[in-house]
């Protein structure tokens, strides 16, 4: 398995070099964002442990730069940065993991490990069905570039059925995935919440398959 360490502290990059070459890993090392987006873009990586701070490109831009262009490389990004919002807008951004320092090695090694048995599926930051595009960060929906203004509870419907796009979902697979656990919901909520959304959306969105349940986009 080969690994890119995108790092500016040499002391640390070297040390997690060593580190994985000690368990078997082929590690390349990158000490700025700059060189980092490059190898990441060319090279044939599994993964990529990357920092946050960092000259050039930060971590956060760096891994916005690869999703857009569909480079779903599996990222697990370290950070002196702890706060819980430091945190999200690293997931946010697209990475798959977060480790704060100090860290443990046998901990980045086990979260390294478990980026590798996932693998690289298709996990865009912005979702997207023709021209309607929800983003998930932002909380924003737009259509045609312009903005679509939904409740809390049509956008947790919409984005339920955008990230399974092309596949059939069921009404109750949605009252147990929108609604809230063990809520006293009959299944005709669901229809009436697919008509507030064809309302807001396009009636052409969301498509009722008979007997089944509702799809977005083509299978």
């Amino acid at each position: 398995m080969r690994v890119l360490v995108v790092e500016d502290e040499a002391r640390m990059a070297r040390a997690l070099q060593r580190g994985l070459a000690a368990e078997g890993f082929a590690v390349d090392v990158a000490f700025d964002g700059p060189h980092g987006l490059e190898l990441a873009r060319h090279g044939e990586y599994d993964a990529m442990i990357l920092d946050v701070m960092l000259p050039g490109l930060s971590g956060y831009q760096l891994i916005r730069v690869l999703r857009a262009e569909h480079n779903w490389l599996p990222v697990l990004m370290l950070s002196a940065k702890d706060g819980e919002y430091d945190q999200a807008d690293g997931l946010d951004c697209g990475a798959d993991d977060y480790l704060t320092k100090p860290f443990s090695f046998v901990v980045l090694l086990a979260r390294l490990r478990a980026l590798l048995r996932r693998g690289a599926p298709e996990r865009p930051t912005v979702l997207a069905v023709g021209d309607l595009v929800l983003d998930p960060a932002a909380r924003q929906v737009q259509r045609g570039g312009a903005p679509v203004i939904l409740t809390t509870r049509e956008y947790a419907l919409l984005e339920y059925l955008m990230r399974r796009a092309g596949r059939v979902v069921s009404k109750v697979e949605l009252l147990d995935h929108v609604w809230d656990a063990g809520a006293d919901s009959a299944p005709n909520v669901v229809e009436v919440y697919i008509g507030y959304l064809r309302r807001k959306v396009g009636r052409d969105v969301v498509e009722t398959v008979r007997g089944a349940g509702y799809r977005v986009g083509q299978a």
